[in-house]
């Protein structure tokens, strides 16, 4: 039987003042079948092996991204992932294969509370209202949105907090892709960009 193939890719500029990410990443470490990849310990000069991500990323079933929010979006090392691997006629486009048919899945933390992100909050919207860049995104690229994993106030929330969070975690890496709402997720839409809108030398 064919075990998924999961590749986290965590993306937290310091991991030393981290209380969450480290833990998810360390957890996740020691599953056999999760690939875990520490961009700013893999990429402190910010110079991507683009082949080398791009082959990892191809082989996968899964996709994670692994991070915490950063100005209601990702940290920078993981924007230039991003940037740089998700290259046209490859991840999206006229012609892109490589990810399609693969699941991505956000898994986040965010310094403020869930009360937070609400219209009577101090960040005006709910957390989900932040998404749609990355739910375009996979879409993009002819991948399957999961639902996030989220922890909010990741500062303050008590230790017992962050380990059921650390628990849930590694419960849904050892269990995927038999997750009860998978069978009510839609299949990815059909993005097609004509190729005259992404010339490939511009």
């Amino acid at each position: 039987m064919h075990k998924p193939s999961i590749l986290v890719l965590a993306a937290h500029p310091d991991l030393r003042l981290s209380r969450v990410n480290r833990a998810l990443i360390h957890a996740a470490a020691d599953l056999p079948h999760v690939q875990v990849r520490d961009l700013y310990a893999l990429y402190p000069d910010y110079v991507i092996d683009v082949p080398a991500e791009q082959a990892l990323a191809a082989s996968a079933d899964l996709i994670v991204w692994l991070h915490p929010v950063h100005w209601y979006s990702m940290p920078p090392l993981m924007k230039l992932w991003l940037d740089e691997v998700l290259t046209l006629g490859w991840a999206y486009g006229p012609g892109a294969q490589a990810l399609r048919g693969k699941d991505l899945w956000l898994v986040t933390s965010t310094g403020g509370p869930d009360v937070a992100y609400s219209p009577q909050g101090y960040n005006r919207y709910f957390f989900d209202a932040f998404l749609p860049p990355y739910e375009q995104t996979a879409a993009l690229c002819g991948m399957r949105f999961l639902p996030p994993l989220v922890l909010h106030g990741a500062h303050q929330v008590p230790d017992a907090d962050v380990a059921a969070h650390q628990a849930t975690w590694v419960q849904r890496l050892q269990q995927y892709p038999d997750w009860p709402e998978m069978a009510d997720l839609a299949d990815c839409p059909l993005c097609a960009v004509p190729g005259d809108d992404r010339p490939q030398e511009a």
